[in-house]
């Protein structure tokens, strides 16, 4: 079972739900970060780091011995990444998403394939618990392959936790897509509201079964509820305001670690999934 855990925006308490979740259950689990821009997770699941892995993504190298400038290459380059001006070829790796199309239509053969760095992969455990994170190159633009090679580690023996980025964009439903459920976590007020309803419109798209967490559940209004319940979205948990909550956050304290009844709260999160899964059948 492969369970993404998402959020419209940033801030609502994801990866608190994210690493809460995988603790309370403990065993036979692995926790994927795929939030490889600002991977956090690790700070709560203090895990020991076994193999460190540096990924790279394939991009055109131009032989100028054989290049005729016919400018075929950037003719089918739909990310500008490749262009052909007078008898000069331009490369702008940056923008290029690894399709293999412009060396694929070069009559000469006079295009080949390096590696670009894209960022590095770690992997670890605690616990019985394990943890693979990915960690973009600083500067680095194109995070969704680097999150699916994150993803190539999940073991279909193991429950699968994926801490995806906020969002609604590329590297989110890279994150989210091939799961058997969303859970997305949302906070009362107006922009939890606007941000939550394209992230339920991003899910939609993708057929999987959805669930909601409402973080911070005593502040803002009760518009969130009134759009749960009138999209047919269940309410799977909601975690209250808590300043014990916070200081154990801020010090990089799990819940379930800090206050053990929460335990209890996040095993019935994760049987609420199981149930639904079961009635509505795994994407």
């Amino acid at each position: 079972m492969i369970i993404s855990i998402a959020s419209g925006k940033g801030g609502t308490g994801k990866t608190t739900v994210a690493t809460n979740l995988a603790l309370a259950i403990g065993s036979d689990v692995q926790l994927l970060d795929c939030d490889v821009e600002e991977p956090n997770a690790h700070l709560f699941i203090y895990p020991i780091f076994e193999k460190t892995e540096t990924v790279y993504t394939p991009v055109p190298e131009v032989d100028f011995k054989k290049c005729t400038f016919c400018g075929k290459c950037g003719e089918i380059c739909q990310f500008k990444a490749i262009a052909v001006i007078a008898d000069t070829v331009m490369l702008f790796h940056e923008l290029c998403h690894s399709c293999g199309g412009c060396m694929a239509v070069c009559p000469e053969g006079a295009i080949t394939e390096i590696g670009r760095e894209l960022g590095i992969i770690e992997r670890g455990h605690r616990n019985g618990l394990d943890f693979i994170h990915g960690k973009l190159r600083i500067g680095e633009a194109m995070s969704p392959p680097l999150i699916r090679k994150v993803r190539s580690y999940t073991d279909p023996d193991k429950l699968t936790l994926i801490d995806a980025p906020p969002g609604t964009s590329c590297p989110v439903i890279t994150s989210m897509k091939e799961t058997d459920f969303v859970l997305l976590v949302t906070e009362p007020t107006p922009f939890g509201l606007h941000d939550l309803k394209l992230a339920v419109g991003a899910v939609r798209l993708l057929n999987i079964p959805t669930g909601l967490v409402i973080n911070r559940s005593d502040i803002g209004d009760d518009q969130v509820k009134v759009y749960a319940r009138k999209e047919g979205l269940p309410v799977l948990m909601e975690i209250p305001f808590d300043r014990r909550i916070a200081e154990a956050y801020s010090r990089g304290d799990a819940i379930v670690a800090v206050m053990p009844a929460w335990k209890k709260e996040f095993l019935n999160l994760y049987h609420q999934i199981q149930e639904i899964i079961e009635l509505q059948g795994p994407n």
